[in-house]
């Protein structure tokens, strides 16, 4: 039987280093009916991932051919390469009644809000600044120039955290997993309760 209502969208971002990746792995671990919309990327694959399941990886021509049909819900140039999400990707999950999660920049954020108000966004913000450089450190992936660009980029998405509807402090990955997950499950119940008053 087709569900209802439409699904919600919940909007997962906040600086390189964070968390986000590792919090949104294991939400999809814990709740059911929450699908992940894979954002397409103009960069190489890092270790371990995997086309169509991490990112969708195409050429820059492709992107800008897409972006220029609209077909981009939203779209950012970070740290040199573009990322987007395919705005029908999205509409198709809310449509079914499922739930679904992006991990975007705080850039296509922003644009999702004045898109598509109803959006929930979530700010996964690290305990420190020192904390976050040191994690990105520790990575050992990239030149101290191409560190210090993220760097930079980190202070200013902090900055935009009070933007959000939510900010989760990953000082304890488990801690910070139960609010995001205590989050989400919050919001389907006021929205299963706004329904019911309705009907």
């Amino acid at each position: 039987m087709k569900k209802q209502t439409k699904g919600s969208l919940f909007v997962l971002s906040g600086p390189s280093g964070a968390g986000k990746g590792t919090l949104r792995k294991r939400m999809f671990r814990r709740i059911s009916g929450i699908k992940f919309s894979i954002s397409c990327t103009t960069r190489e694959p890092r270790d371990g991932e995997r086309e169509g399941i991490d990112y969708r990886f195409i050429s820059a021509e492709d992107f800008l051919s897409r972006l220029e049909k609209d077909d981009f819900l939203e779209h950012a140039d970070v740290h040199g390469h573009f990322y987007g999400t395919l705005r029908d990707d999205v509409l198709e999950v809310l449509d079914s009644g499922d739930d679904i999660l992006l991990e975007i920049d705080v850039q296509g954020a922003l644009q999702v809000r004045d898109k598509m108000p109803e959006s929930v966004l979530l700010f996964v913000a690290p305990p420190s600044f020192e904390e976050l450089e040191q994690r990105l450190r520790d990575r050992g992936t990239e030149s101290e120039e191409r560190l210090q660009i993220r760097l930079r980029n980190a202070r200013w998405e902090m900055e935009k955290a009070s933007l959000y509807d939510y900010v989760i402090i990953n000082d304890d990955l488990e801690r910070a997993a139960n609010e995001l997950e205590r989050i989400i499950i919050e919001h389907r119940k006021n929205r299963e309760a706004l329904r019911n008053e309705v009907l």
